[in-house]
C-alpha cells in the first residue's frame, strides 16, 4: 500500500478510526491522508466563536492531529485536505485522484447518532469507491492489532476478489484468517462450489505463508451467522463483497452487505467487485 485515506469529522468515532488507520499505515509503510468534508450542521459544532472561519478552525484541528500522530508514523507522512460537497462523493473522488489503496471511515459521527455515517453515507461510499473501504463503529478498541480476520465465502465467483486485499492485511499483521464457507442450501452443486473455493483459498494462503483455519457453517441468516462467528472467535476484521452477480444462491447482494456494515460491531472491509477486480494469484 502507498496511501490510506481516513474520513475525519473530529468526533470520537473518527479519531478512533484514525488510530486504526495509523496501525495499518505503520505496518504497510503507507502515507495517510485525513479528509474533512464541510457540512454546515457539523461545522457549527466546531465553531467556538460566532464569526470564526470554519476552514481556519479545521486547519488548526488538523495541525494538532498531525503534531500528535506524525511521530507514530516516522517513515511516512500524515497530511490533510478540506473538501466541499457530499461526504461520500468527495471521499470517493479524492481516493481516485490520489490513487488511494484503502479508505477508512467511522460509523458514528459528530451528529451523535449512527445515521451520520451509517446507512446512506457509508453504503454509498463503499458502492462507488474505487478501492476497498473499512468501516469502524464507535467503541472498537484502537489498541488491538489485527489478529483474526474473517473471510466468508459464498458460491459466486466474485466472492474470491476479496482474497487479495485480505492476504495483504494478514501478512502486514501476521494475522490468522478464518476461511468460512457459508452454506444456505442443501443443494450439492452450491455446497461443492463453496468447498472448491475454500480449497483454492487454502492453496493460495499456503503459497504466501498466511496463517489460516477453515470452518464450514450452516446459516439461514448470513449476516447474523457471520457476525456471531466473528464474535465467538474474537475477530478484528470481516471482509465482504459489496455486491455480486445475481444468482438464486447469491449470499452477498447489496442488502446483505448493507446489513453487515450497519450491524457489525467488528470492523468491516468492503470490496466492490466492479471497481476492484484483482483476484489473488491462482484464483
Amino acid at each position: 500500500m502507498d496511501l490510506i485515506i481516513v474520513g475525519i469529522d473530529f468526533s470520537d468515532s473518527s479519531i478512533n478510526c484514525l488510530e486504526h488507520a495509523l496501525s495499518i499505515a505503520r505496518k504497510a509503510e503507507a502515507d495517510l491522508l485525513m479528509v474533512w468534508v464541510s457540512i454546515p450542521s457539523i461545522a457549527k459544532k466546531l465553531l467556538s466563536e460566532k464569526d470564526a472561519d470554519i476552514n481556519q478552525v479545521v486547519e488548526g484541528k488538523f495541525a494538532d492531529l498531525v503534531h500528535k500522530y506524525q511521530p507514530t508514523l516516522p517513515n511516512n507522512t500524515i497530511s490533510f485536505t478540506i473538501r466541499q460537497g457530499k461526504v461520500y462523493k468527495e471521499l470517493a473522488k479524492i481516493s481516485r485522484e490520489k490513487e488511494a489503496d484503502l479508505i477508512l471511515v467511522g460509523t458514528h459521527g459528530t451528529s451523535g447518532y449512527d445515521p451520520f455515517w451509517i446507512g446512506s453515507n457509508a453504503n454509498k461510499l463503499i458502492s462507488i469507491a474505487h478501492c476497498p473501504v473499512i468501516t469502524i463503529r464507535l467503541g472498537v478498541d484502537i489498541n488491538r492489532d489485527l489478529k483474526k480476520i474473517i473471510l466468508p465465502l459464498d458460491d459466486s465467483r466474485e466472492t474470491r476478489q476479496k482474497v487479495a486485499i485480505t492476504t495483504d492485511i494478514a501478512l502486514y499483521f501476521g494475522a490468522e484468517v478464518h476461511i468460512v464457507g457459508i452454506y444456505t442450501s442443501s443443494v450439492d452443486h452450491y455446497r461443492n462450489l463453496i468447498d472448491s473455493y475454500c480449497d483454492q483459498v487454502v492453496k493460495h494462503f499456503v503459497k504466501f505463508g498466511v496463517k489460516f483455519i477453515v470452518e464450514k457453517i450452516e446459516a439461514s441468516n448470513i449476516t447474523k451467522a457471520t457476525i456471531d462467528y466473528a464474535m465467538k472467535v474474537d475477530a478484528n476484521l470481516i471482509t465482504i463483497m459489496t455486491e455480486q452477480t445475481t444468482s438464486a444462491m447469491n449470499l452477498w447482494l447489496g442488502p446483505f452487505a448493507q446489513q453487515m456494515v450497519n450491524q457489525s460491531p467488528i470492523p468491516v472491509l468492503s470490496v466492490h467487485p466492479k471497481e476492484h477486480l484483482r483476484l489473488a494469484p491462482g484464483l
